[in-house]
């Protein structure tokens, strides 16, 4: 899929194994496709790997805020776009929208503040100017809401 320099985006297809006994994608399956969204989003779009800033730079990004709504249900077969969208920036965290949306319809909408964390003391750390540098080219009006509530 292509991405633009604010939003990144992947198809998911609806698999036997994301649903419940009803045939309907069980929702907390919803969270483990925004998290694989997020670590594709930072492996092809801001060009870090992930699984090097988990395993070798001992860097996390928990979800510390999470709000759902769930609009319509989604079956196996449902082929579902998420698109990410980076709506700020701060000293530690950023908070990202994820759509998910099968044709033209949203059936999940997820806002979530991701706080970069050491994996070794397991507290919040600044983050990094790399990871910082890489949000800031996808999407710069976030960094100028920085800027702003740090003045």
């Amino acid at each position: 899929m292509m991405e633009s320099s604010t939003h990144f985006e992947r198809p998911v297809r609806i698999r036997f194994s994301h649903c419940d006994p009803a045939g309907i994608v069980f929702f907390p399956q919803y969270l483990v496709m925004t998290n694989a969204l997020v670590e594709d989003w930072f492996n092809d779009a801001l060009g870090i790997d992930y699984a090097a800033m988990i395993s070798k730079r001992r860097v996390g990004l928990p979800i510390v805020k999470l709000d759902c709504t769930f609009s319509k249900p989604s079956q196996m077969g449902d082929t579902l776009v998420l698109s990410l969208t980076l709506e700020r920036i701060s000293a530690r965290s950023v908070g990202i929208v994820i759509d998910a949306q099968s044709q033209g319809e949203t059936r999940f909408l997820a806002r979530q503040v991701l706080v970069t964390t050491s994996l070794e003391s397991g507290v919040s750390i600044e983050i990094p100017n790399d990871i910082r540098a890489a949000l800031t080219r996808f999407n710069p009006a976030a960094l100028a809401q920085l800027k702003e509530t740090l003045s």
